[in-house]
């Protein structure tokens, strides 16, 4: 057979393919070469990452009790809907998929959209929903979908809805401390969650000779709070009736144990419900929340969830009087037999400074001062002292730093350098005026008087303990200095008494028990000026021979009346008697107390010439209502009145007061 020669073409095209298939031939090798070595860990851990299924397993997070062991905020037990993607895509057809979605959706309440996006992602493992009741939980294992299955998990549950809700605060959807005290404490409420890690294959089933690990997860600590579960329910009544009749924008309630520092009761209202809490509780603001913008409903939230007791500054008006009385009296510049002459002004430094009142208080002791809440008087007492020692004893009264309470977010107070001030602030400073703080920096301090004058670190929290109710850990009392004597401490309180039964405190005046107290009443900075609101505040503390509770209550721009004794007052009131009774404080009568409360009667105090607001608040505290003429201002000194002094009347009764 003849043999055909080969061309030198063709010998070219065979020495052009012999280089390519070399050249492909190198470049392979050395693909193969940088896989196994470069590469070699990245794709080791893609295969076992392939190859693994690591279920997450949720801890439970501790509970949050109240000082008597009452649930506040708990871990209930709740189901999650778990997908594998592959092995259904094996069994269903992208029609039939998504039927299932639709199926799903009829019993988590998510969108069959979602779901469906849900059931055809490219993952081994994807959660569908999650905090699923059981019944919803047997609904879906009743379906018996291939690649579908349920998971135990907690999701934390307030039983009490709205109750605390700005104290307790609130968890993510991950059940991580969004604010509060499970924010606070979230370190140790969460846990550490566990895990279930076994090989599978690449539709999830477990793979026969393959290895699994349990790695069981550890319960958080419970948090054992100072709040008493009671005396939280006694403010937050007597806090929504504040907002009855006040209209306010918010109020806020402080109590505290003056002699342990524990907070026993810290409420503010509107709330928010925690079990929701991305939304507002109310229905109307639910629907203005609605139509907001992203951004606004993010500082709405932010708002919303905030706890203004810590977080706030406000002018604290009158009430501040008795930092500024209490320290004059320590410091020795002023006794309590000293005299102040009140004629409704004084000057200071060219600049005229106005009482609150129209009327003459007259010459006064320090005590009938801050009976008459009587600006002038602690005016010219601020300026007795002058800044330095003024500021030095704000300073040992805390009000210029932190309280330090175990809550997150607290904020400092606002107030002049002391390089700043001069007479005019120092004089209104006096009557708490010119200065911000919150309401927990005051409440703390004024405790500091009730504890025979020392002072106390505020706290929330008493305990951690673990599942078996054993304490891992008690946070004890914690001193922070002497501020004032203890002589000085009583009278102080003595004064804080007479405030009560004599002057322009007695809206909480309760019969039988020995009240101590100071209204306050400040307007609101806005846009860097006073505008036409107020803060209207009512501090008091019982009993005043042996104090247990101290209370602050401020009212934030009530509508109509805004004086402290007017719209704190009755709501301090409500709350001491229910606190009393509860904290099983026998009332001491007077026999013409006790013959007045038997024969259902008492007597009209005399109210003639002051102010409607403190002769109100007087007239309260006979255990008497009062109305104003038709017509009558908010304020104005009262001319007559009728039924007149000392006339004996059923409690109850009403007393006619007149500006003519």
């Amino acid at each position: 057979m003849r043999k055909t020669p080969v061309s030198v073409l063709n010998k070219k095209r065979i020495a052009i393919g012999f280089v390519l298939i070399a050249v492909l031939m190198v470049l392979l090798l050395v693909r193969v070469a940088w896989i196994q070595i470069v590469d070699a860990d990245e794709l080791t851990q893609k295969a076992i990452d392939q190859q693994t299924s690591d279920i997450p397993i949720s801890a439970k997070r501790g509970t949050i009790y109240d000082r008597n062991g009452k649930e506040l905020a708990s871990s209930v037990t709740c189901y999650s809907v778990w997908v594998r993607p592959a092995e259904l895509a094996e069994s269903a057809s992208e029609e039939e998929i998504g039927q299932i979605a639709e199926q799903l959706a009829s019993v988590t309440d998510e969108e069959a959209d979602d779901i469906k996006k849900d059931l055809t992602k490219k993952q081994a493992l994807v959660k569908v929903a999650q905090y699923l009741d059981k019944d919803a939980a047997d609904k879906v294992r009743d379906m018996d979908i291939t690649g579908i299955s349920i998971s135990e998990d907690t999701r934390r549950y307030y039983p009490l809805g709205n109750f605390a809700s700005q104290l307790l605060g609130s968890v993510t959807v991950d059940n991580t401390g969004r604010t509060g005290i499970e924010l606070e404490y979230d370190q140790y409420l969460s846990g550490i969650s566990g895990r279930w890690v076994k090989n599978t294959d690449v539709a999830g089933n477990e793979l026969v000779d393959g290895s699994q690990k349990y790695y069981e997860a550890q319960d958080g600590l419970n948090v054992v709070l100072t709040i008493d579960e009671a005396i939280q329910y006694y403010a937050e009544k007597a806090l929504a009736e504040g907002m009855e009749e006040t209209d306010a924008e918010k109020i806020m309630c402080l109590i505290m144990d003056p002699k342990t520092g524990e907070i026993l009761a810290s409420a503010v209202t509107p709330g928010f419900d925690p079990n929701d809490a991305t939304e507002p509780d109310d229905k109307e603001e639910k629907e203005v929340y609605d139509a907001m913008s992203d951004d606004e409903k993010i500082a709405y939230l932010n708002k919303m969830w905030r706890n203004p007791i810590v977080s706030d500054t406000y002018e604290p008006g009158s009430t501040f009087k008795l930092i500024t009385a209490s320290s004059a009296l320590e410091e020795g510049v002023i006794n309590t037999k000293d005299t102040f002459t009140c004629n409704t002004k004084i000057n200071v430094a060219g600049v005229t400074l106005h009482c609150w009142s129209a009327r003459d208080h007259g010459t006064q002791t320090i005590k009938e001062a801050l009976g008459n809440s009587c600006n002038p008087a602690l005016a010219a007492v601020a300026g007795k002292m002058g800044a330095e020692t003024f500021y030095k004893y704000i300073d040992l009264f805390g009000i210029t730093e932190k309280t330090g309470v175990d809550y997150p977010g607290e904020t400092s107070s606002i107030m002049y350098n002391l390089d700043d001030v001069g007479p005019v602030e120092l004089a209104t400073m006096g009557y708490g005026q010119s200065i911000s703080l919150t309401p927990i920096q005051l409440l703390t301090a004024v405790c500091a008087i009730g504890n025979d004058g020392v002072l106390l670190q505020p706290r929330y929290v008493k305990a951690l303990t673990d599942s078996d109710g054993k304490v891992v850990k008690e946070y004890e009392t914690k001193e922070v200095r002497r501020v004032l004597s203890k002589e000085t401490a009583a009278e102080m309180r003595e004064s804080m008494e007479y405030v009560v039964s004599n002057g322009g405190a007695g809206a909480a005046k309760i019969t039988g028990y020995r009240i101590g107290g100071k209204t306050g009443t400040a307007n609101k900075v806005e846009n860097g000026k006073y505008g036409d609101y107020y803060y209207s505040s009512f501090l008091a503390m019982a009993p005043m021979d042996d104090p247990q509770i101290a209370i602050l209550v401020v009212v934030d721009s009530p509508k109509g009346a805004y004086f402290g004794s007017l719209t704190a007052g009755p709501i301090v009131k409500s709350i001491l008697e229910d606190t009393l009774r509860y904290l099983n404080i026998d009332p001491e009568y007077t026999e013409e107390e006790l013959a007045a409360i038997e024969g259902n009667y008492t007597i009209v105090p005399d109210v003639t010439g002051k102010e409607y607001s403190e002769a109100a608040g007087i007239v309260a505290g006979q255990n008497l209502s009062y109305t104003k003429r038709d017509g009558a201002g908010e304020e104005f000194i009262v001319a007559a009145q009728y039924p007149a002094e000392g006339t004996k009347v059923k409690r109850g009764s009403t007393v006619y007061l007149y500006d003519q």
